[in-house]
């Protein structure tokens, strides 16, 4: 990325990963103890952004989803972040594409692995695409999310609304008055690419595929605009993004 930026990515510190971790653990004392029950939705899970903003926009994504569907919910968040590895890999290098499914495990995997495990989902698959960001690694990461959802079920239509809602949250934080926010610009990527991906498999969203691909046009790059001119103003995506929620009511 462009050292030009007034945003810089972040570095995961190993007392911010430590702090983090303590949290995830006691999450997971609550999940042992009632394993049927979904994960509650962490404030990591969607909104990594600091502040209330992307907890705000991660609590009302997954808060407006059966309960039914937060399962494919939860492994299509985290498939996002390896679909913008993918596309950063031939833009930014392996490295970028490292970072970006590493944030993906520590802030959606991590809060949330009691409901990884149920689903089946092979750790192992993941952890070499977050730890080598190479082609195959992330496609056999991609592969295995797939075959997961695919036994999780759900409703397609909520889990598109589900994914439509982390992106835009996390959206409020990439344009600011400060700037461009890369990191946050990507993020919200991915989840726009999980929800195109969702729609083009069910042939009951054909109507909303369109719209839903013109929605991903407003990311015309895996790497955020300098100038805030340029990014789409957050309103007018969330505009987008509820008139797609109508028609998805409807189908």
């Amino acid at each position: 990325m462009s050292d030009t930026r007034l945003f810089r990515p972040r570095m995961w510190t190993a007392a911010g990963s430590a702090l983090l971790l303590a949290g995830v653990a006691a999450c997971s004392d609550q999940g042992a103890e009632a394993p049927a029950q979904p994960a509650a939705p962490p404030a990591s899970a969607a909104g990594e952004g600091e502040g209330e903003g992307g907890e705000a926009g991660a609590a009302s994504a997954y808060g407006a989803v059966p309960a039914e569907s937060l399962l494919a919910l939860r492994l299509q968040h985290l498939k996002g972040f390896f679909l913008v590895a993918q596309a950063a890999s031939p833009v930014e290098g392996e490295a970028s594409a490292a970072a970006l499914a590493g944030q993906g495990m520590l802030e959606v995997y991590d809060p949330a692995k009691a409901d990884y495990d149920a689903a089946g989902v092979d750790e192992d698959v993941l952890r070499r695409a977050a730890e080598s960001g190479s082609a195959g690694a992330l496609n056999a990461a991609i592969t295995e999310l797939d075959r997961a959802a695919r036994q999780a079920g759900g409703n397609a239509a909520d889990v598109v609304t589900g994914l439509l809602n982390v992106s835009t949250g996390l959206y409020a934080l990439v344009v600011t008055d400060d700037g461009v926010d890369p990191i946050e610009w990507q993020h919200s990527y991915g989840a726009a690419l999980a929800a195109q991906q969702v729609a083009a498999r069910d042939g009951a969203l054909r109507p909303a595929r369109e719209d839903i691909d013109a929605f991903v046009a407003n990311w015309p790059s895996v790497t955020a605009p300098t100038d805030p001119g340029e990014a789409t103003a957050p309103g007018e995506l969330q505009a987008q993004a509820s008139r797609i929620e109508l028609s998805l009511s409807g189908l």
